[in-house]
């Protein structure tokens, strides 16, 4: 592997660099908002499938109510 010296790995640093397209904060906002979404969608189904089996072992073993 070939070295680079300081100089030219900022130079191809800041040329990387400005070929990287930002997001909006709309986008940021936006895409933030839907990663809550998710994962309180996410929570909820694992919740409620934890609680069905959870009855059901229950009910399975005799130890229920």
């Amino acid at each position: 592997m070939a070295k680079t010296n300081p100089g030219q790995l900022m130079k191809e640093f800041r040329q990387e660099l400005s070929k990287v397209t930002w997001p909006t904060r709309k986008e940021t906002l936006v895409t933030t908002g839907m990663v809550f979404v998710m994962v309180t969608l996410t929570a909820t189904f694992f919740f409620l499938v934890d609680l069905v089996l959870n009855q059901g072992v229950k009910l399975v073993l005799g130890l229920g109510g």
